[in-house]
């Protein structure tokens, strides 16, 4: 419901768009750090209760909670009131971010770029993984290897999110393919890289 509404609101604000930054840009709105962002704008961690436990945790803080407390309101929303009352809600929660959107703005992030980039040299997509994480269950680091193993190359990155972290690493691997250390493409200068393995 919420991914139908925040579509309906973009296309009716960048009609004009094509499909792909449409796409892209819902999941902008819809991933876990633009709801965690919604949450703390409504105090949500006032009114969640959990355990003892959970509280003693920083359970209430946790982004991945308070991301899903806001889909929870929408479904409540949806179940007691219908489609109308869900996008009601939706529209009250998002409608200054989307009025205040600029399409230019929303770049593709560095996860999406780094998997076009090596799906233009027919190369296999990036392969992630922890590497360690740090901290409290409500205040983890993550520390994350981005790799590309048929060029043996890969790049750490850290974040409070497994995401970010991938993120981080995802930028700092396509910085480095991108200096010079990378097969070519069409349209490349020839002898600016390696030719692509086939």
């Amino acid at each position: 419901v919420l991914a139908t509404v925040v579509s309906s609101m973009l296309y009716a604000r960048f009609d004009d768009s094509d499909e792909g930054d449409l796409t892209r840009v819902r999941a902008h709105l819809v991933r876990e750090e633009t709801l965690h962002r919604l949450a703390l704008s409504l105090q949500l961690p006032r009114f969640i209760r959990v355990s003892e436990g959970e509280v003693r945790s920083g359970g209430t803080q946790r982004p991945s909670m308070l991301a899903d407390a806001v889909e929870a309101i929408v479904a409540a929303a949806f179940l007691d009131g219908g489609y109308d009352a869900a996008n009601g809600v939706v529209h009250t929660l998002y409608a200054d971010l989307i009025d205040a959107a600029d399409m230019q703005s929303w770049g593709k992030d560095a996860k999406t770029e780094l998997q076009e980039w090596l799906q233009a040299r027919k190369l296999p997509v990036p392969v992630y993984r922890i590497v360690s994480t740090q901290g409290q269950a409500h205040a983890q680091t993550f520390e994350i290897e981005c790799a590309v193993p048929t060029l043996h190359q890969a790049q750490r990155g850290s974040g409070r999110s497994r995401r970010a972290g991938e993120q981080e690493a995802a930028r700092r691997l396509l910085l480095e393919l991108q200096g010079g250390n990378a097969p070519a493409v069409d349209g490349d200068t020839p002898n600016q890289h390696p030719a692509a393995p086939r």
